[in-house]
């Protein structure tokens, strides 16, 4: 590990480059500036995001539903041991989409403490008999949050999670008329 015990890894997921969206954004480049590692839960859709991404930092990414769809070819878990702490990265094809129980069942099969899976496009930190389960959302799709990823740090077998909200919330709401506001 770099600086003897101390680890900060920045997480990503479901960037949909350039299906949904044309780049990845510039607060993901400000947010990862000085990770010392990468983790893309998926749906990354293009090679060229695996390339802008290990410009930062060395990457570890997993295959997500659109991956297959695009052809990129990808692990589909992977399992990492940092800090003395087994992670699991996995997209988390589950239904419905981010059920705890199937993600833990996820994770027992891989055997591990912590396990970050994207595939919601919302983030959320939970923990699921004794299971650390995270998502870091979308930064360029959310659906019903802001656009986000996450950092992670771990420091003497302590994890630190954040998550980092890189810009303003996308979805548009009806008026008072009932007419789409842009």
């Amino acid at each position: 590990m770099k600086n003897g015990d101390h680890m900060l890894i920045g997480v990503i997921s479901d960037t949909h480059i350039p299906e949904r969206a044309s780049k990845i954004p510039e607060n993901v480049f400000k947010t990862f500036n000085g990770v010392d590692m990468i983790l893309h839960a998926g749906d990354l859709v293009s090679r060229e995001v695996i390339q802008e991404l290990e410009s930062l930092a060395p990457l570890k990414c997993v295959q997500g539903n659109m991956d297959r769809v695009y052809g990129t070819q990808l692990p589909e878990n992977d399992t990492i041991n940092i800090g003395g702490i087994k992670i699991g990265l996995s997209h988390g094809e589950v239904y419905p989409r981010g059920n705890t129980q199937q993600l833990r069942y996820i994770a027992m099969e891989l055997g591990v403490e912590v396990l970050i899976t994207g595939h919601t496009h919302w983030p959320f930190i939970k923990e699921v008999d004794k299971v650390l389960l995270l998502n870091p959302g979308s930064p360029t799709v959310p659906r019903m949050s802001d656009p986000s990823v996450m950092l992670l740090e771990i420091e003497d077998r302590k994890l630190d999670v954040r998550i980092i909200k890189i810009g303003a919330p996308v979805c548009k709401a009806l008026n008072f008329k009932g007419h789409l506001q842009k």
